[in-house]
Order: structure tokens, then sequence, then C-alpha cells
């Protein structure tokens, strides 16, 4: 493949996998192979600190020139692998795919003829899945969520084993957002985008480096990050507690003017009125700055996404 351009460019993120990357190699490289076009395997270490960074290392000097690895300077997360593995990527097609194995490297090869077909997006849905029954629970109920508060329509959001045509690789590279879930925006410039069924397997060896907290802060993650309905909805509860509150105290005038005044419940029920008026009015405050903050904070993120220490690639006209 010396002195030509990828056709495909496969992007691994990897962190703490020594026990499942040999696995790895023996699968995906004659995966690979079997597609007879020029390929390339992007591996980007994400801060990993067993034995991953060695072990990369000896397979890129097995197999150099479809091989490249980037190591990060520290770790900054699966998705800012990604990004920094679609930075370096030369393919016409960009597949990403994860160290553990639970996707067979074996479909690829579906992938691939969805974007010759013409695709710019290819998704995927994980076939009796091999995840814990709170996994596959939480995963419906956040595809529920963000259905109703965005227009991405992605049905195994959990699945990081996905193809895309350079066009939409082009148009990522081009955003700044330093927090963002790749899949959802890619899925945003998509044309034409699909779905396909891959098989699952069982993690092997290892452990999942997703925990609960990690899982959260990237549901969240996709959900305001691509959508403002969460702070509208926040808006519009403190604007109804405004409006009854307002109804509320109305009330309590007219029973005054009609009934009297009870000296009993006067003093408390004047004391809830003014409370939740000024709750509501807080709250609707609260949501209107969101909005505007939101933008902004949407707009003003500069920070590098990821530190690269060095990479690992084969230099032109070496052999």
């Amino acid at each position: 493949m010396s002195g030509t351009l990828p056709d495909l460019s496969l992007v691994v993120p990897v962190y703490n996998e020594e026990a499942a990357l040999p696995l790895l190699f023996a699968r995906l490289y004659p995966a690979l192979d079997a597609l007879q076009r020029p390929y390339e395997v992007i591996f980007v270490n994400d801060g990993s600190r067993d034995r991953s960074v060695s072990i990369l290392r000896a397979q890129f000097e097995r197999r150099p020139l479809v091989t490249r690895v980037v190591l990060f300077a520290a770790n900054f997360g699966q998705h800012r692998a990604i990004l920094a593995g679609f930075a370096y990527a030369r393919g016409r097609y960009l597949i990403t795919l994860d160290a553990d194995l639970q996707n067979p490297p074996e479909e690829i090869a579906r992938v691939v003829a969805e974007l010759d077909a013409g695709h710019d997006y290819v998704g995927t849905i994980r076939k009796q899945r091999q995840d814990s029954a709170w996994r596959r629970w939480a995963s419906r109920f956040i595809n529920m969520l963000r259905e109703r508060t965005t227009r991405i329509r992605i049905t195994d959001h959990g699945c990081m084993f996905r193809g895309y045509a350079r066009s939409i690789v082009d148009a990522i590279n081009q955003c700044s957002e330093n927090n963002t879930f790749v899949p959802a925006l890619a899925y945003t410039f998509s044309g034409w985008p699909t779905e396909i069924e891959v098989r699952h397997e069982e993690r092997s060896v290892g452990e999942s480096k997703y925990s609960v907290y990690q899982l959260l802060k990237l549901n969240f993650d996709l959900m305001t990050g691509f959508s403002i309905v969460p702070m509208q909805i926040f808006s519009a509860l403190g604007f109804t507690v405004s409006v009854l509150s307002v109804l509320f105290g109305m009330a309590l005038v007219v029973r005054r003017l009609v009934w009297g005044a009870d000296p009993a419940e006067q003093g408390l029920f004047t004391l809830f009125a003014i409370a939740f008026l000024l709750i509501g009015v807080t709250l609707f405050g609260l949501g209107l700055l969101g909005e505007y903050i939101g933008r902004i904070y949407e707009e003003v993120r500069r920070r590098p996404r990821f530190i690269v220490e060095a990479v690992l690639e084969q230099q032109p006209g070496s052999s």
C-alpha cells in the first residue's frame, strides 16, 4: 500500500486492552485482507496504563504499511480518541471498532457493502446483545428519551461499530466542541443514513471501561449536545408555576372579598402564594438564562480535545 491512499480506514480506540489486543490482531487483519482493497488500521491509545502501548508498537513493526498508532499523552476518553483517529485517517471510508471483540471484525465487510451502496452513515444494531440486563434496559430508556428530545434516530446508540463516508468525517473534523457524541454528530450531517444488524459476542477478556457515571455523562452529552429541549422544558415549568401562583393569589383575593378573611389561614396561604410566585419566577429566569448560556457554551469551548504524544507511522519513501 506504499505510495497510495487507503480506500478504508479503521479507527480503534484502545484503553488498557493488553489481553484483548493479540486476539484482535489475529482476527482483524485477516478480515481486512479478505476485502482486497487498500486499508489502514489506526489504533488510538487513550492513555493506557498497562502494556497496550508496547503491544501496539510491536504490531506496528510487524505490519507498518497498514498500521498507524496514535499515542495520547493522557486519558481523554473514547470519543476524543475516535475524533483523533478521524483527524489522522486518510481513507475514503472510515469504520470505528472497539478493541474488545464484542463486535466481530468479520462483520466489517457488511458495513463496507452499505457504504459502497451509497450510504454516507452506517449504524449497527447489536443482535442478541451480550450485555447485562440493566445496561439493556438503560439503553432502551435513553433511546426513548433521546427520540423525544432530538431529531436523531439511532436504534443502538451504545454500539460504536459504525461506518462513515469521507464527507461525513470531513464535516466532523470541522467541528470544535470538546464533548460530543460522535455517532449522533455524524447522523446530523448524513443525507442517506442506514442501520444494519450485526452479531454481538461476549467479552472474552478484560472488562467494560464504562462505569455507571461515565454512561450517565455520555447520555447527558448526547441530550444536551444536540437539543435545547431540556432547558425549554425547565422554562415551561417555571412559566407554568408562575401562572398557577398568580391564579392562586387571585383566588385568595376573591375569597377575601366574597367570604372575608380567615384569621387562622390568612397568613399561611398568603405566604404560600408569595413563595410559589417567587419560585416560579426564579425557575423561569434560570431556564431563560440557561437558553443563552447553553448557546454560548456551545460556541466558546476552545480547549484542545486531546494531546498527541507520538504517532507511529510509515514515513513516505521508507521501506
